[in-house]
């Protein structure tokens, strides 16, 4: 029996310079036809045929000469498979060679006009694109989502799982498996959330467990949750609380380059230090840095509701309020591209009309006072930011991510800076994005948003003090401090907030950093 194998890539191939483009291939279509012929009307001629994608298949051809110690350089390559000899590959060449061995042995040769084979290899590409994508398909269903959530035993965990395995946030048809990592002190509680979590029976929950072992952290992860420490000890001063938080994102940056997989998003939720721990995390894992983003909705839906209070209607009618800055310290709520859906008042329209938030508050120094100093105070002392805030917030940015942001609608996002609206470039910092097609974009194109340079200075003066501080290259922290009259009136439409003293005492992860390192 002669067996051939047929191998070729579907698109364009030049033989001129190796290269595939995104064309036709017609010597693979008429080598395919006469293969096909061939087969069909002799009893002892079988083909196989392998396709490889524009992209791959010159690497695939090199990997496979070298094997083979072959020297082949254009598409298709033909080989016979001596059966009855071990199985050992005895290269024919291309189409022309082909076409020989078929009028030598077989008094066959090829009629195909140009064009038509035009057609069958666009249908040839058509038809491996179709089954690359089943065979994506495939891999999801064999190969659930890996999915890893970081201080595991903290409540917000407990408010997060739910909302993943319901569908909403991944898509109704990707299955997912959760893993639990904390230290190992909670160990007995990570158990107990999944055996509650098991409990669920949701469908898209392929499993759960537990990892106390660091070295075993974040395999093959396609999802990383970075939420809140646990509490382990206290510290006294800012700058102590601030470097505490270098060596757990250290220790997790390496093993996100060491383990996870190639594609992992990290998302950094939480009430404390948010964008520090974000920066530090792209330091320490440089390789994945663009596909790790800090939550800002829980700041903007904190803003919203008041809002919503104000006008007396739902915080899910205001849209567009964009948060600037750091998201658990100096930030500016900017309410100048903010607007309400289904407003009752004189003037009424359809669900999509809409009308600027900030003309229909009439109080302005309601806004420029109460409203400014309650988000401050908020932000400084974290409260009302719970687990189910903080849980919806994460939930609500990763289905952004994964499933696309709704259609003109502003987000808020903490992502490192590259130069935009005048930000210095290489701090982290929350900013006006939408999210499309798997990734995020910057809306650098939005008018009337400039930001003045006291505000710009006040918000950013902080954020690179904490990298500084939390690298070790400044010793003393110094919160902004505004020095003007204008300064001051500024400030009053900026929403300020500040280190405080609880804020220097809220419990770091010094120990658990230490204590996992030890590991």
């Amino acid at each position: 029996m002669a067996k051939f194998v047929l191998a070729g890539v579907p698109g364009k191939w030049n033989p001129e310079t190796g290269k595939a483009g995104r064309a036709d291939c017609p010597y693979y279509a008429k080598a395919e036809l006469l293969a096909d012929y061939l087969q069909k009307n002799l009893p002892n001629f079988r083909i196989h045929k392998i396709t490889q994608h524009p992209h791959v298949w010159e690497e695939w051809l090199e990997d496979l000469c070298e094997k083979n110690k072959w020297s082949h350089r254009n598409s298709p390559i033909i080989w016979r498979e001596l059966l009855d000899r071990g199985g050992e590959g005895l290269l024919l060449g291309g189409f022309n060679e082909f076409l020989e061995y078929a009028q030598l042995y077989y008094g066959v040769t090829s009629s195909m006009t140009t064009e038509l084979m035009k057609i069958i290899a666009q249908e040839n590409l058509e038809a491996h694109i179709e089954k690359e994508l089943q065979e994506e398909v495939r891999k999801d269903l064999v190969n659930p989502l890996q999915v890893w959530i970081t201080s595991a035993s903290v409540p917000a965990c407990y408010s997060l799982i739910p909302i993943l395995v319901s569908g909403e946030v991944f898509g109704m048809h990707t299955e997912m498996s959760i893993n639990l990592f904390d230290k190992e002190q909670a160990e007995e509680d990570l158990h107990l959330l999944m055996t509650e979590t098991r409990n669920l029976v949701a469908p898209l929950l392929r499993s759960v467990s537990v990892c106390t072992r660091v070295e075993e952290a974040f395999r093959q992860a396609h999802v990383i949750i970075i939420l809140d420490d646990s509490a382990d000890r206290e510290v006294y001063t800012l700058e102590g609380c601030i470097r505490s938080r270098l060596p757990l994102c250290r220790l997790f940056g390496h093993l996100i380059e060491k383990n996870a997989h190639d594609s992992v998003r990290v998302i950094v939720g939480g009430k404390t230090f948010v964008n520090l721990k974000t920066v530090l995390l792209m330091r320490y894992a440089p390789n994945v840095a663009h596909n790790i983003i800090a939550v800002a909705l829980g700041v903007e839906g904190q803003a919203k509701a008041m809002l919503a209070r104000k006008l007396k209607t739902a915080p899910s009618s205001i849209k567009n309020v964009i948060v600037w800055g750091n998201i658990s310290g100096n930030n500016y709520i900017d309410l100048r591209k903010a607007r309400v859906y289904r407003c009752e008042s004189a003037i009424w329209g359809p669900p999509n009309y809409s009308r600027p938030v900030l003309s229909l508050i009439f109080d302005r120094e309601w806004v420029n006072g109460q409203f400014v100093a309650t988000l401050k105070k908020l932000t400084e002392t974290g409260k009302q930011f719970g687990s189910i805030l903080a849980a919806h917030s994460i939930a609500t940015t990763l289905k952004y991510w994964y499933q696309g942001s709704p259609p003109g609608e502003i987000v808020s996002l903490g992502v490192l800076s590259e130069g935009q609206f005048g930000i210095p470039g290489g701090i982290v910092f929350s900013m006006p994005v939408k999210f499309e097609n798997g990734t995020w974009v910057v809306l650098t194109d939005l008018k009337d948003i400039e930001i003045s340079n006291q505000m710009m200075t006040r918000m950013t003066s902080d954020l690179i003090q904490e990298k500084l501080v939390a690298l070790g290259d400044l010793i003393s922290f110094q919160p902004y401090q505004s020095g003007t009259d204008l300064d001051e009136r500024d400030e009053k439409t900026t929403l300020p907030t500040t280190y405080t003293n609880q804020e220097n005492q809220r419990v770091s992860d010094d120990s658990e950093g230490k204590t996992m390192e030890e590991q």
